[in-house]
């Protein structure tokens, strides 16, 4: 699945959108989510679209970066 259909508009390089798409699909595999639009997948898009905005344009640094935040997240639900 390619995080296009979360880009609303807005405008990034082909090459980034690759980029993107796989971090998405591979983020979402990692959380275990099923590659629909729900509100759990969506906010993965928007984390990672926030990240590639901010300038970090690799797969694998956009995929870090959104399980970090998620975790993160887990981890103060918690305590």
């Amino acid at each position: 699945m390619s995080i296009r259909r979360f880009l609303a508009g807005q405008a990034f390089q082909p090459e980034l959108i690759e980029q993107m798409s796989d971090a998405f699909v591979r983020a979402c595999e990692a959380l275990r989510l099923e590659l629909v639009d729900d509100p759990a997948t969506r906010l993965v898009a928007k984390t990672i679209i926030g990240f590639a905005e901010r300038g970090l344009k690799d797969a694998d640094i956009l995929l870090a970066m959104t399980l970090r935040e998620f975790e993160a997240d887990r981890k103060g639900e918690s305590g």
